[in-house]
């Protein structure tokens, strides 16, 4: 019986966020196809699964077939899962669109040992992610955000008054999206503290989300009143 779960995030729209589950579909795909090809010695398997992450990756979720099967048959039997930020599944597909390529240029160049390692590691990695929901290229992600500078601590002061703080010895501002499962729920936590919270929707304010190295949403300062950022929360 088909589920009459009302999306809270158009998949073809609301691109900057993606049901937590579809990632883990589209992995799955890459993963059983992965095996197929090893195990049949159908290398252009790999060839074609990079395509398709390129044409997702370049043109939009509607050219990426697992996606739109996901969307379109699978969603609206079982369901919306966790809405989430896009970025580290999305920076996760390129780096599995750059592999499998390798790893299919390795077979036509007739690099067997090469090919048959990097087609295993992709395909483990893949149904890791899909079954167990640790994602080794989302957790890249956020540690290239690390390094680029988007640490605790970089971010030293925040402008309170063009935030629209209320005055006070110390408040908590909190960067959200939403369409963010995860947002809402630390902003409710958030608003029962005893510390005024100030949301900031990083949908229609980016460049605040640019300015304060804001990779991932949720995420959350403790600001003293003069601007001083104390603690990054979440």
């Amino acid at each position: 019986m088909a589920s009459t779960t009302i999306r809270t995030a158009d998949p073809f729209i609301d691109t900057d966020v993606i049901d937590s589950r579809a990632p883990r579909f589209n992995q799955a795909t890459v993963g059983v196809l992965g095996a197929v090809a090893l195990a049949t010695g159908w290398w252009g398997l790999f060839g074609l699964l990079a395509l398709q992450l390129a044409l997702g990756l370049t043109l939009g979720r509607r050219w990426c077939l697992p996606c739109v099967f996901y969307f379109r048959v699978v969603q609206p039997r079982f369901g919306e899962g966790e809405v989430e930020d896009s970025r580290p599944p999305r920076f996760a597909n390129v780096v599995g669109s750059v592999l499998l390529t390798v790893t299919f240029l390795a077979f036509m160049a007739g690099l067997r040992p090469l090919g048959l390692a990097l087609g295993g590691l992709v395909s483990a990695l893949a149904l890791l992610a899909a079954f167990t929901g640790l994602c080794v290229g989302c957790e890249l992600y956020r540690l290239v955000a690390r390094a680029r500078g988007v640490r605790p601590g970089t971010v030293g002061v925040v402008d309170l008054a063009g935030l629209g703080a209320p005055p006070a010895a110390e408040v908590v501002v909190e960067f959200t999206h939403p369409l963010c499962a995860g947002c809402q729920e630390l902003e409710r936590r958030l608003a029962g503290g005893s510390r005024p919270l100030v949301v900031v929707d990083v949908s229609k304010q980016p460049e605040l989300a640019r300015r304060y190295h804001v990779a991932v949403v949720p995420t959350a300062f403790a600001v003293a009143g003069d601007g001083t950022v104390l603690q990054r929360l979440a």
